[in-house]
């Protein structure tokens, strides 16, 4: 392509300005823009000069965001509800070009010009879109409140909306594949045996799970088990359909769905606890509070299992990217796995067994992203286009990211083995292996 000039339209001047050549799909914009392979399966359009200004006023996925859930920025060869192809293509080929900010700024400094006073006016941000971190947190010092916001943001969109995306597991969980093609539903049905099998599960026993979700994993341990199971939820809306749940399963002599803080239940001696995707809303900071108050609840011997979303590694923040916290995830973080066994450890707890499947969350993302695609327009129906449409974008990313290693998923199985090294029986080898195997 030929030297950016003044007279190469704005939108073109700033692809240029920070991105190397050839581009793996195609740009067009309101301005005449026209840049990349004409005969691209996809393509993408900077409708309007506010489109431009969202890209230059956030530059980076909040900017993408902003503009992509407003309409100025749109595309055609992908479905909103599953755009992992973008994602991937961006991934992949995009290749951004060595500049320090000052250079980025010196770049785009013919486009800013050419926008005058309007370039540093901030376009108004989509109405889905969260308060800055900095912000909630003055607004609410309690974190007990804080985290009951959280949680609403993301949980009661509507539980219509989450049937459709989920299907008829109703977990918004990893799934547990053994190939591929195995179903959602068998997969996550495989997920909640697995989790049964670590804790070792018997008839009669006690389960505490903390942040149940609508209930999948209560319901499992009580109708394969007979175990006796509180699961508690911040959501009103999951413990309102789980309640509900329950009772049509006839399982309410073993199950209580309680709608409340997990910190309220007040009874100890569980024989197991299990954290299903809790852990990454609970803040790092708060780890060892949350780690020993787990530990207090289980009697001598009994176990818990983990299983969260972490961080490859500790090298970078465990704070969420701008679009996460601002639109799925308000207030979430991740650790490293290594941190989530030194706090189990720390709180008192010996860890047993670790496992990661992220590749098996990749897989359950595909068949969420799916689901939303193949229920597109009840879902926009149902919770808004915006809403939709950061759930299609939250979801194909989440996928590449377990693909590419920079996202895992850790089981961590640990118990509270006593001071004079009692750790109830624990076996010598994984005794759920054969199991699953058989």
């Amino acid at each position: 392509m030929s030297q950016t000039t003044t007279a190469t339209p704005l939108v073109a001047q700033a692809v240029q300005a920070v991105l190397e050549e050839p581009l793996p799909f195609r740009i067009t914009a309101y301005d005449g823009t026209d840049i990349g392979p004409r005969d691209s399966d996809i393509a993408v359009r900077v409708e309007s000069e506010e489109g431009l200004r969202y890209l230059l006023s956030a530059p980076g996925d909040l900017g993408l965001a902003r503009a992509y859930l407003t309409g100025t920025l749109t595309g055609t060869g992908f479905h909103p509800g599953d755009p992992y192809e973008v994602f991937s293509r961006i991934k992949r080929d995009v290749r951004t070009k060595q500049l320090t900010p000052k250079g980025v700024a010196s770049a785009l400094a013919p486009v800013v010009k050419q926008l005058g006073p309007k370039a540093f006016v901030h376009p108004p941000l989509p109405e889905v879109e969260n308060e800055p971190r900095w912000k909630r947190h003055l607004a609410k010092v309690n974190p007990v409140g804080r985290a009951a916001d959280s949680i609403k943001h993301h949980y009661d969109v509507s539980n219509a909306f989450y049937e459709k995306v989920l299907g008829d597991s109703m977990a918004y969980t990893c799934a547990v594949f053994d190939t591929p093609d195995d179903t959602l539903e068998d997969a996550q049905e495989r997920k909640f045996a697995l989790v049964a099998d670590k804790l070792d599960l018997q008839p009669g026993q006690r389960l505490l799970d903390v942040g149940c979700g609508w209930g999948g994993m209560a319901m499992h341990a009580a109708r394969e088990r007979g175990v006796h199971v509180i699961g508690v939820t911040l959501s009103k809306e999951q413990a309102e359909w789980g309640q509900r749940a329950v009772r049509e399963a006839g399982l309410e002599s073993l199950v209580e769905i309680r709608h409340g803080d997990y910190r309220d239940v007040t009874e100890t001696g569980f024989d197991a606890v299990s954290s299903i995707g809790l852990t990454e809303h609970i803040g790092v900071k708060n780890y060892a509070n949350y780690f020993s108050f787990l530990h207090s609840k289980l009697r001598d011997g009994g176990r818990l299992l983990n299983h969260c979303i972490t961080r490859r590694d500790d090298t970078a923040s465990a704070k969420p990217e701008p679009f996460t916290d601002r639109y799925v995830f308000p207030d979430g973080e991740l650790a490293s796995p290594g941190r989530l066994i030194s706090e189990c450890h720390d709180a008192g707890f010996e860890v047993q067994h670790d496992e990661n499947l992220r590749l098996s969350y990749a897989l359950t993302l595909r068949d969420w992203c799916r689901n939303l695609e193949a229920n597109w327009d009840f879902c926009v129906a149902e919770a808004g286009l915006p809403t939709a449409k950061v759930w299609g974008i939250y979801m194909a990313g989440s996928r590449l990211g377990f693909e590419e290693g920079w996202l895992h998923l850790h089981q961590v199985l640990a118990t509270k083995t006593t001071d004079n090294g009692d750790n109830g029986g624990y076996p010598l080898g994984s005794h759920w292996a054969s199991r699953r195997q058989g």
